[in-house]
């Protein structure tokens, strides 16, 4: 298999494991009888009262081996693009750590202590930074960098607000759960659109080469 070809799996892994986690999260919620979205974690999808709780956890294992799967075709690709390498390290490495937080929080079901574990996967609020860092002069991708600066500015105001910077009694008991479904696509959700375009720019650059 060529690096190419390689690169090109990786990056459509990333792309596609978004949704397939939202498909084992939407069977794990269907399957759970009286799960209540606004006032229950997601995490309660796999732990010891969930009926069904492998359907939650493949959704954590998709997006694990996707993410890391995406943070290699990302330190592969950056430099294709004529990015900067160690900023596509970066962004790889990220990626990486992330994908151990979210096996972490399979290996360790809710409510164990250590299921927080799967906060490491909060990390990947700063790879767009790396990924913007590598991709800035790059042509060919604004699109891409104008979404990402769209998702960092979408993730700052969730953080702002679900930490009770400001509105403090805006996130409460009685919406939390939205809340944090909101978050999770948003954290989950870049990646895989950031993957997608990423591919395709590498498609476009390889056609016009013959």
């Amino acid at each position: 298999m060529t690096a190419e070809r390689l690169r090109s799996l990786l990056l459509r892994a990333g792309a596609s494991s978004p949704l397939i986690a939202i498909g084992c999260i939407l069977l794990a919620w269907a399957t759970y009888p009286g799960f209540n979205n606004a006032t229950q974690y997601l995490s309660e999808l796999g732990g010891a009262r969930a009926p069904n709780p492998l359907l939650f956890n493949l959704s954590l294992l998709a997006v694990a081996l996707g993410g890391a799967a995406a943070g290699i075709g990302f330190a592969m690709a950056v430099p294709a693009l004529g990015g900067g390498r160690i900023a596509g390290g970066l962004v790889g490495a990220l990626f990486l750590a992330a994908a151990a937080g979210l096996i972490c929080g399979i290996v360790f079901v809710y409510p164990n202590p250590w299921h927080n574990l799967i906060q490491l996967g909060l990390g990947i609020q700063i790879a767009p930074f790396a990924l913007l860092w590598a991709l800035w002069r790059v042509e060919g991708m604004a699109l891409l960098r104008r979404f990402m600066i769209g998702a960092l500015g979408v993730m700052l105001v969730l953080t702002i607000l679900t930490k009770h910077l400001v509105w403090p009694n805006l996130v409460n008991s009685d919406n939390v759960g939205w809340w944090e479904r909101g978050y999770a696509i948003v954290l989950v959700g870049w990646g895989g659109v950031a993957a997608l375009l990423i591919e395709r720019r590498l498609l476009t650059l390889a056609d016009a080469a013959g």
